[in-house]
């Protein structure tokens, strides 16, 4: 993975983490339904973006987690950080 997926695989993960903060705060709210639909699609779209099967084949199985998927793709970046 080139640097620049990279930054920007970062920024999103940052993005997605800062919405997963969100539900969790807003858990005790009836309606989280919004929150979990765009935090569903957030992680969709960066799987297929970013080719994240390419780096890590487990990761789809993953996406039902979403602390496991953060986890996985932070694992992803430190791994292609460091090249």
């Amino acid at each position: 993975m080139d640097k620049i997926n990279i930054q920007r695989l970062r920024k999103t993960l940052a993005y997605l983490e800062s919405k997963q903060r969100e539900l969790k705060r807003q858990h005790e709210k009836n309606d989280t339904r919004s929150l979990e639909s765009m935090i569903k699609y957030l992680k969709k779209d960066m799987l297929e973006q970013f080719k994240l099967t390419d780096y890590d084949i487990y990761i789809t199985q993953e996406l039902k987690d979403t602390e496991t998927f953060i986890r996985s793709v932070q694992n992803i970046i430190d791994d292609h950080s460091s090249k």
